[in-house]
């Protein structure tokens, strides 16, 4: 197989960081990179070689293998329709949307197409990942506490609920993905938010949203987040199993058990080049890691709208099955 020719929709942090890993592959040319500021795309495509676009269709026609969409939360949905449109297979990053009706519509276009996917979840490709996971194999889990405790990022969209989503859906997700991964997928939801916004102008999302979850395995647990502070606290996750307690963060994974405690390191850097490199081996036919697609990441932006609608009405949401979908207030409709 040739190499792999990637163009970027995005030229912000999200997709430096993706040009930077890309750029260093010797199977991968970047095309070029198109922006809503054409000075940004211009930074970036100078950096790393490529064009710069002046939009999605002229960097379609550029016939690049294979696109990146690194937009804003509240940007997805027209870049991911024309990629879709143009049967180029995709890198979206996280979150996939700021709403379910945008990530919905877009999952069923790239199901009606048998687009080949990947999402953002790098978390996924943590090695102390895999450790947990063999812990558990032949333990239920019985308690799960996920905690993203942070600072506001400098980003003038993050701090408004319709252009970011709010904390649980524009951080959190990536502690509600793993939460999933290792506890199994959740039926109900009841969540808080304080009603207080961070002290940025324009802000309206709530600065502190804690919730309790119940499981389909019959596991508890509770997720938190917070932007309240000036730095990041803490990220990730506590799991509870019979004579067992696990704490994985982007770090390492620490275990106790009846032998005692250890700490299993991890690389988060390396788990960034993992996501990258799985998605352009499976473009490129060499391999077949991709382990969020499209539909995989839907069900995690399920999971933080609805934690997010219930802290925003204090009303407990239920994850219904395809046979039993249930509404959330804002009229959205959650199956699992």
């Amino acid at each position: 197989m040739g190499g792999c020719r990637v163009g970027l929709v995005g030229a912000g942090g999200v997709a430096q960081r993706h040009a930077r890993v890309l750029s260093g592959f010797d199977d991968v040319e970047l095309v070029g990179v198109t922006d809503v500021l054409p000075e940004a795309a211009s930074a970036l495509a100078e950096q790393h070689g490529g064009q710069t676009f002046r939009d999605v269709a002229e960097l379609l026609a550029a016939a690049p293998d294979a696109v990146y969409v690194c937009v804003p939360p509240f940007a997805h949905g027209p870049a991911e329709e024309a990629v879709i449109d143009a049967g180029v297979p995709m890198f979206v990053e996280k979150p996939v949307a700021v709403d379910l009706v945008t990530a919905e519509r877009i999952a069923d276009l790239v199901a009606r197409h048998g687009l080949r996917t990947a999402v953002g979840h790098h978390w996924r490709y943590l090695s102390a990942l895999d450790q947990a996971r063999e812990l558990l194999a032949d333990r239920p889990v019985r308690m799960v506490s996920g905690a993203w405790l942070d600072k506001v990022p400098p980003v003038t969209w993050w701090s408004r609920r319709d252009r970011s989503g709010g904390p649980v859906v524009e951080q959190a997700a990536h502690v509600l993905d793993l939460l999933r991964v290792l506890a199994g997928e959740v039926t109900e939801v009841t969540a808080y938010g304080n009603g207080t916004p961070p002290p940025v102008d324009g802000a309206d999302v709530d600065s502190v949203t804690t919730a309790t979850l119940r499981f389909a395995t019959g596991a508890v647990g509770t997720l938190s987040a917070a932007c309240v502070l000036g730095w990041k606290h803490r990220a990730g996750l506590e799991i509870l199993a019979d004579g067992l307690a696990l704490a994985l963060t982007e770090d390492g994974l620490l275990i106790r058990d009846a032998d005692g405690e250890r700490h299993v390191p991890a690389d988060p850097e390396a788990a960034r080049v993992a996501v990258d490199r799985a998605f352009v081996d499976a473009v490129r036919g060499v391999g077949d890691d991709v382990r969020v697609p499209y539909a995989e990441a839907l069900k995690t932006q399920r999971l933080a709208l609805a934690v997010a609608d219930s802290a925003r009405t204090g009303q407990t949401v239920r994850l219904g099955t395809p046979a039993e979908p249930v509404a959330l207030s804002s009229g959205v409709t959650v199956d699992a």
